[in-house]
């Protein structure tokens, strides 16, 4: 999930934007699901289509106030974290688990084995490495953002509006529809991420995904500038596994508290925004 979620936020920043509402999102995308199987009867890929058209909605309401109203992403954003988070807890306050849904369960428990790769286990059985359906999403997102923006004229719009926004405009490209664009194109991959993540927990409550957007954002930098216009999704798909292995190991070493992987968190976001600050300096001292 957090690797669909990061792929639309690698969109939104190399515009020289940010989005802070996907965990939100996400959470509300889960409750959504969660209530709708259990409560309401729904069929699991009516609401999945019902959450990714909510996706777009939520794009398209953040994305013409931040470019067309021209008002700061940090704050609309919030706006939209905080709608998000607020109608979680309308839909339903208590935890909510999937159980009924027998296309959900199924695609929950789907392992697609590999054929290379086994190992003996102590009982004598051969073991093979497997993907999860969520996995192979997430795969095909990575691989289809970075296909467009290396060869989609939407791709190079991106990149141009993120390193000079009068120069794009001089273009003759229109900086305020590819800025919004790009943020339809977050809030609809955070919905596929919303669902991911609901295969993987089977759940949905209130408190889920909380701090999620900073995940993001943490694992963004690493391959993308804070200022938009340089980056790749590859660099992104990279901070996620940085991220995923670095609360693996504070997880499996029974020492450590769970805390010390935001603290590892922490400390590589702070180096790669030095790194970037230095990078922009020599840039700087280059074209003098």
């Amino acid at each position: 999930g957090l690797i669909c979620i990061t792929a639309g936020m690698t969109c939104v920043m190399l515009t020289g934007g940010i989005d802070i509402s996907v965990g939100s999102l996400v959470a509300m995308d889960c409750m959504i699901l969660a209530v709708g199987i259990e409560q309401w009867g729904w069929s699991s890929p009516a609401l999945m289509i019902l959450i990714l058209a909510i996706g777009i909605v939520f794009g398209i309401v953040q994305g013409f106030c931040i470019s067309y109203l021209e008002i700061q992403p940090f704050i609309v954003t919030m706006a939209g974290m905080f709608f998000a988070r607020g109608m979680t807890a309308v839909i339903c306050k208590e935890q909510v688990s999937i159980v009924s849904d027998k296309i959900f369960t199924t695609l929950s428990s789907f392992k697609i084995s590999l054929p290379f790769g086994g190992y003996m286990n102590k009982k004598g059985v051969m073991q093979y490495p497997y993907l999860r359906v969520t996995v192979v999403v997430a795969l095909i997102v990575v691989l289809a953002i970075y296909l467009m923006l290396k060869y989609t004229r939407f791709g190079r719009s991106i990149y141009a509006v993120g390193g000079n926004q009068q120069s794009a405009t001089l273009m003759g490209l229109d900086v305020k529809k590819t800025q919004m664009k790009a943020y339809i194109l977050s809030s609809f991959l955070t919905s596929i991420g919303g669902i991911c993540y609901c295969l993987n927990t089977m759940a949905g409550t209130t408190t889920q995904a909380t701090g999620l957007e900073m995940d993001a954002i943490s694992s963004v930098i690493g391959g993308t500038l804070l200022t938009g216009g340089v980056g790749n999704v590859l660099g992104s798909l990279f901070g996620v596994l940085i991220n995923g292995t670095i609360s693996t190991l504070v997880k499996t070493n029974g020492k450590l508290i769970s805390s010390w992987s935001n603290i590892v968190t922490a400390i590589l976001l702070c180096f790669f925004i030095v790194l970037q600050s230095v990078f922009a300096l020599i840039k700087e001292r280059k074209n003098k």
